[in-house]
């Protein structure tokens, strides 16, 4: 039975959090961490997971993964990660379910159709979106817009891929990207309530973003099996998972196929756990941050893959690109999708008030990129059903 260890040095401090924009009294049961976790669970974006896709629209039957049940998948490694790394378990665990809340409906395909749409006005990027929601758009709170999420919390979303200004952070092994634009939001929230745009975010936070990596791989292997996009054969090219697949078959014979599936996509996500951790505390070994700030100015990356599985992942992702995100039957689904997002986006633009009360009365006061941020914002937070169901409302068919 494993025993919770104390944290780490450079282990966040939910007793010393860097606070919120909105101070509020401290909780008499529960942590600040635990707190932000709990908010981003019971908000209105978080449910409409539920109901948007995670890399492809549904093709047939309900058990195909959502983006509610990635980011669910995402939060359970988070938090294996965090606990073997020492760090707050509940920190990683409300990054992890925060990080998906700015995605459009329809996935990547919605996503690309929203990007095109917003490119004259300053684009469009899912990490912004999702800071937008917790500080702006998500209003339930009598004293505030947003969540009042931590200091620690919206950092971690906002730096889910790293840092976002700055190479003096940067190594040669972990290279900062020269085309990544710092959106005009976080710019503007930065301005506000700094969140140290240039370093790594926490190593609870890393943990968090490698988790979605681990997780995706994982479903989409199990998902794309499950739609027969491709076969076992197919994705056997890829040397790791002939491994695995052949340790299945030695200790099990003759085992029917969906077990075999299950199997394959249960190991593939324990081996990439175990060498995240084993390469994880290498690396935090070798720099031996004391603190969560050390952690942050490291320079790279403290949370990752082994050398090794990063050539597997690179592999894994290449043939799911190859014989799954380009699937001729995903293609044509995308399409569809891409349709709805780019009709309904200068179909609101043009005229706001064809937009819900609340939407557009706001958006009607607006011109140029400020009412295309308003649109883009109705839009994003519209689940694949209500983006349908606006399509056929407005354009028949």
């Amino acid at each position: 039975m494993a025993v919770r260890r104390p944290l780490a040095a450079y282990a966040s401090d939910a007793l010393r959090s860097r606070g919120r924009l909105y101070p509020e009294p401290p909780s008499p049961t529960r942590s600040e961490f635990q707190r932000d976790r709990d908010r981003v669970i019971h908000s209105t974006a978080f449910r409409r997971l539920a109901h948007k896709t995670q890399v492809f629209v549904p093709l047939d039957g309900d058990h195909f993964r959502t983006r509610l049940t990635h980011t669910i998948e995402v939060g359970q490694i988070a938090r294996a990660l965090a606990r073997a790394l020492r760090v707050d378990e509940d920190l990683a665990e409300a990054v992890a379910l925060a990080h998906d809340l700015g995605h459009t409906p329809f996935g990547h395909a919605g996503e690309g159709a929203l990007e095109a749409c917003m490119a004259p006005y300053g684009g469009f990027d899912h990490n912004a979106q999702a800071l937008r929601v917790v500080t702006l758009l998500e209003r339930r709170y009598a004293r505030y817009d947003g969540l009042d999420l931590t200091w620690e919390t919206l950092e971690g979303i906002v730096k889910h891929n790293g840092p976002l200004l700055g190479r003096e952070n940067a190594s040669a092994s972990h290279p900062l990207p020269h085309n990544r634009r710092l959106s005009p939001y976080i710019a503007q929230f930065d301005a506000i309530f700094p969140l140290d745009l240039a370093t790594f975010a926490s190593v609870e936070a890393q943990a968090a973003a490698q988790a979605d990596d681990i997780a995706y791989i994982g479903h989409d292997i199990d998902d794309g099996l499950r739609a027969e996009l491709f076969s076992l054969d197919d994705i056997a090219q890829t040397h790791f998972i002939a491994s695995v697949l052949t340790h299945i078959r030695d200790e099990h014979p003759g085992l029917e196929r969906p077990r075999v599936i299950h199997e394959l996509a249960r190991r593939v996500i324990t081996g990439f756990v175990e060498d995240a951790i084993g390469e994880s505390l290498r690396r935090l070994a070798r720099v031996a941050p004391a603190s969560a700030d050390d952690a942050r100015r490291a320079g790279e990356n403290l949370v990752g893959l082994s050398p090794p599985m990063v050539e597997a992942e690179r592999d894994i992702k290449s043939f799911l690109f190859a014989n799954m995100y380009r699937h001729a039957k995903i293609l044509g689904v995308w399409e569809r999708a891409r349709d709805a997002i780019s009709r309904l986006f200068p179909a609101f633009f043009e005229n706001p008030e064809l937009m819900p009360a609340e939407w557009a009365a706001q958006a009607v006061a607006l011109e140029g990129a400020d009412r295309a941020v308003a649109v883009a914002d109705y839009i994003a937070g519209m689940t694949d059903r209500y983006a349908l169901g606006e399509v056929k409302r407005m354009f028949g068919g």
